[in-house]
């Protein structure tokens, strides 16, 4: 966990000018073929990070799925990172959690999974939420829904200006989140975003690996 956990966390280091990266969220299902579609998507070598994010499925039966699609982001040098739930990531040895607002403490997710893991907060459009995990200790936070999004819909709809205050006054990255695709990306990345997190505008497509590639320019690689 620790190399790749701290890859990820040189991926965002500030003024590397190594431009913005993908940062792609799991769909509901990701039995069946869904590791090969994966495997795919990370070929393009675009994306730093996947998020594990199935709801309301057994913690047993998660683990068993997630077990190859770990190995599959280890391969490929990429994050894997759980959403929610810090005993899931403990129990898979992930290379970090995300926290929404409601679901546990930044600093216990710190004891439990050790200082190597990456830890990231969900601000919505607050940029007081996005202060208060920067001092708890968070590795990133994320801002959003930016677009109308139906992978978790959101009331929440930021200005991509919050990107670019947070980008100049503070050293942690942001992620910005919520119905991105190739074609509306760029006044994000612009503002000055980090990590670039998408879901349908991979997974909704046939060839993931091609829906990957259309980011390709957008993110300056």
């Amino acid at each position: 966990m620790d190399e790749v956990a701290r890859d990820f966390a040189d991926s965002f280091a500030p003024g590397d000018g190594g431009g913005c990266s993908l940062y792609l969220i799991s769909p509901q299902d990701v039995g069946g073929a869904f590791p090969d579609r994966l495997k795919a998507a990370l070929e393009p070598g675009l994306a730093t990070a996947f998020q594990l994010r199935v709801k309301d499925t057994d913690e047993h039966e998660l683990a068993r799925l997630a077990e190859p699609l770990q190995r599959i982001c280890a391969d490929a040098e990429v994050a894997f990172i759980v959403n929610d739930s810090i005993e899931l990531a403990k129990r898979l040895g992930a290379d970090g959690v995300h926290l929404g607002q409601g679901d546990g403490d930044i600093a216990d997710a710190r004891r439990a999974l050790g200082q190597a893991a990456q830890i990231g907060r969900t601000c919505h459009d607050s940029r007081h939420l996005a202060m208060e995990a920067g001092e708890a200790g968070a590795d990133y936070v994320a801002f959003g829904a930016f677009y109308p999004t139906t992978t978790k819909p959101s009331d929440y709809r930021p200005d991509p200006s919050i990107l670019a205050w947070w980008s100049r006054l503070f050293e942690l990255p942001c992620v910005a989140i919520g119905g991105i695709t190739a074609d509306n990306a760029h006044p994000l990345v612009e503002a000055g975003a980090d990590f670039l997190a998408v879901c349908q505008a991979v997974w909704g497509r046939d060839d993931p690996a091609t829906a990957v590639q259309a980011f390709k320019e957008v993110l300056g690689g």
